[in-house]
């Protein structure tokens, strides 16, 4: 069994079924996780910010940076190994305000809304979720079976 670790700003992909993907300490970042559960290819990418337009030099060094392009790019990084998109269980977690007492930069919010968006027009449906509120966040896949557990700060480690 090997642990993928998926840091910020990053997207691991795998068709290996001893495999397990893992992100950790997801704040205002969102963790978009996939799955064919005929295929058993598995996806996870933590993006930062919202829109690429923010910092175009940034997106074309690292497109996982941002919900516009990094979320294509998991699909695309799925379908590479073999995934089919009508097939694709997809989970999402993260999109929390931490340290923004006022919800004056609202990044979490803007994270959310940004992939809802990008999901909305390309006729994809989240299946399950835990986003939003103001606790950081891990979440794991596990490639053999195609389960997603979320993990809160200090809290049990819960099927998503």
């Amino acid at each position: 069994m090997s642990d993928l670790i998926v840091g910020i700003s990053d997207i691991k992909v795998s068709n290996n079924a001893g495999d397990v993907i893992i992100t950790y300490a997801l704040g205002s970042c969102i963790g978009i996780v996939v799955f064919d559960p005929i295929a058993k290819v598995g996806g996870m990418l933590h993006y930062m910010l919202p829109e690429s337009s923010l910092d175009q030099n940034k997106a074309r060094e690292n497109p996982e940076m941002f919900a516009d392009t990094g979320i294509p790019l998991l699909f695309k990084s799925c379908y590479k190994l073999g995934a089919d998109k009508k097939r694709m269980v997809v989970k999402a977690a993260g999109g929390a305000s931490i340290l923004d007492d006022t919800n004056f930069f609202r990044i979490g919010q803007k994270n959310i809304m940004a992939m809802r968006k990008i999901f909305w027009k390309n006729n994809v449906m989240i299946d399950k979720e835990d986003i939003g509120l103001n606790y950081n966040r891990t979440v794991r896949l596990e490639i053999s079976t195609g389960k997603v557990f979320v993990r809160t700060s200090g809290g049990e480690m819960k099927e998503l």
